[in-house]
């Protein structure tokens, strides 16, 4: 797999376009940062760390809806493997007039836009939220 977190995002779009409850994606530190901003944000109820079907570990995700519609309305990637966006902490693009987030990747670790520009400190953009 060359994108985890771009699988994981997907997973997500798919299982709330079908209205499923959870959504089991493979472990990672960064899958599970990313997911801890998603959490923090209140996009997503939480997840918990298990183990899949084959044996290796694995996350489970418990989406979100609000009067039957999804949470997330939009995730996108937006740094790819084959193409790293970097941006500084002025530079860092706000979402629908804030009203959704970035996940931004900064040496401080993986946080929102909006504490990225408060501790004044940038990095890659992994997604937008909306």
């Amino acid at each position: 797999m060359n994108d985890p977190i771009g699988d994981m995002l997907t997973r997500i779009r798919n299982s709330q376009m079908r209205g499923k409850s959870t959504v089991i994606t493979p472990a990672s530190k960064l899958r599970a940062w990313v997911l801890d901003v998603l959490a923090d944000e209140g996009y997503i109820r939480g997840y918990e760390k298990t183990t899949g079907k084959d044996g290796h570990p694995a996350l489970e995700i418990s989406l979100k809806y609000y009067e039957g519609t999804p949470v997330i309305r939009e995730i996108k990637r937006v740094s790819t493997p084959g193409r790293r966006v970097y941006m500084g902490a002025k530079d860092l693009p706000s979402v629908r007039q804030g009203l959704g987030v970035s996940i931004v990747s900064t040496p401080n670790g993986v946080m929102s836009d909006a504490n990225a520009r408060s501790a004044n400190v940038g990095g890659e953009v992994l997604c937008t939220v909306f």
